[in-house]
C-alpha cells in the first residue's frame, strides 16, 4: 500500500541562472524533475511517506532522466512509461521575483503523460493508496481524461481524493470546456485545492469534504464540514514561486496523513510552500518536515 498516489503532469523543468533577465539574454540553465503532481510526490516522499507517480515520459534521454531523478527522491516509478515517438515535455521559465514567473511549456505535438490509458491503470493500488492525487491537466484531453476520470471511480470514497484545480489555459480550448470537466470529476473527490481563478473554473464553491482557497499574498483559508480556518502566508524574499504551490500540496498530504487539526495543517502547507517560493528549482527545493517547522518556529 501506498501512502500517496499522484496521477499527471511529469517533465524537465530548465531553468535560467540568470534572475531577473528575459531567456534572450539568459546565457545558462539548471535541468530539474518537474511536473506539478510530479513535484507533489516528492514532496510527500521528503516527509517519510512511501509515494508513486503515475504519469508518462518519451523513449528519450529526458526520460530517463525523469526515472533517475525519481528514484532519486524515493519516489516510486513503477508506473512511469514511455510513449515511442512522443518527446518528454520541456518547460522554461523566466524569473522575475516576486511574482512574476512566465512559463513556456514544450509539449507538443502531445504531452506523454496525456498518453495515459485507462487499461493500464493498476485500480487495485490507486484503490488502496490512503492518498490519491490528480491535477485538472489530466483532464485536458483523451486518452487521459478518460484515465484519470476511471481512477477516480475506483476510489469510490476510499480514502483521501485530491483534486488539484491547477487550471492553465494554454491546455484548454476555452474555460468552459474545463470547468465542465472539472464538474464531472468533483463528485468523486472529497478534497479541492485551488486559487481564486481556478475555483471560479470549477464553477464555485464544490460539495467536498475539504475545500482549500489559496489567496496569493492573503494567505489560505480552508472549509471542512462547518469549520472555517484562514491561515496568513509566510513572508521570505521569493527566488521563484512556481513550486510553492506542489510544495503546499505535498505538505497537505503529509497534514492530512498525520491527522492534524486543520489549522496546524494549512499553516504547515504555508510554511513548506514559503520556503520553496524562497529557492530556485521545484522538486529538488521540497523541504524536510524539520525545515518547515524551523520556519514555522521563526514565523
Amino acid at each position: 500500500m501506498f501512502d500517496v498516489i499522484t496521477m499527471g503532469r511529469i517533465g524537465v523543468d530548465v531553468y535560467p541562472q540568470q534572475i531577473g533577465v528575459s531567456l534572450r539574454e539568459v546565457e545558462t540553465f539548471g535541468k530539474y524533475l518537474g511536473g506539478s503532481s510530479t513535484n507533489v510526490a516528492v514532496a510527500a516522499a521528503r516527509y517519510g511517506h512511501r509515494t508513486a507517480t503515475i504519469s508518462r515520459t518519451g523513449a528519450d534521454p529526458f526520460g530517463a532522466f525523469i526515472h533517475d531523478a525519481l528514484r532519486g527522491f524515493g519516489v516510486d516509478d513503477r508506473w512511469v512509461t514511455a510513449v515511442p515517438g512522443l518527446p518528454t515535455p520541456v518547460t522554461f521559465c523566466e524569473i522575475f521575483p516576486p511574482d512574476d514567473f512566465p512559463l513556456y511549456f514544450y509539449r507538443e505535438p502531445k504531452a506523454p503523460d496525456l498518453e495515459i490509458h485507462p487499461e493500464e491503470l493498476d485500480l487495485e493500488a490507486i484503490r488502496r493508496a490512503k492518498i490519491f492525487w490528480v491535477t485538472v491537466t489530466g483532464l485536458s484531453q483523451e486518452p487521459s481524461r478518460s484515465a484519470t476520470l476511471a481512477a477516480l471511480r475506483a476510489r469510490a470514497g476510499s480514502g483521501v481524493t485530491v483534486l488539484d484545480l491547477d487550471y492553465r489555459p494554454m491546455f484548454w480550448p476555452s474555460r468552459e470546456e474545463a470547468g465542465r470537466w472539472v464538474r464531472e470529476a468533483l463528485p468523486y473527490v472529497t478534497v479541492a485545492v485551488g486559487n481564486r481563478d481556478e475555483w471560479a473554473t470549477a464553477g464555485g464553491n464544490a460539495s467536498v469534504d475539504l475545500a482549500i482557497f489559496k489567496q496569493g499574498p492573503a494567505g489560505v483559508r480552508g472549509r471542512r464540514g462547518d469549520e472555517e480556518v484562514a491561515v496568513p502566508p509566510v513572508a521570505v524574499n521569493v527566488v521563484n514561486g512556481l513550486g510553492a504551490g506542489d510544495a503546499f500540496g505535498g505538505a497537505l498530504c503529509h497534514g492530512l496523513l498525520s491527522g492534524w487539526p486543520l489549522e496546524r495543517t494549512l499553516r504547515f502547507c504555508n510554511a513548506a510552500g514559503a520556503l520553496v517560493a524562497s529557492r530556485l528549482s521545484c522538486a529538488d527545493a521540497m523541504p524536510t518536515e524539520d525545515e518547515v517547522e524551523g520556519m514555522l518556529a521563526h514565523a
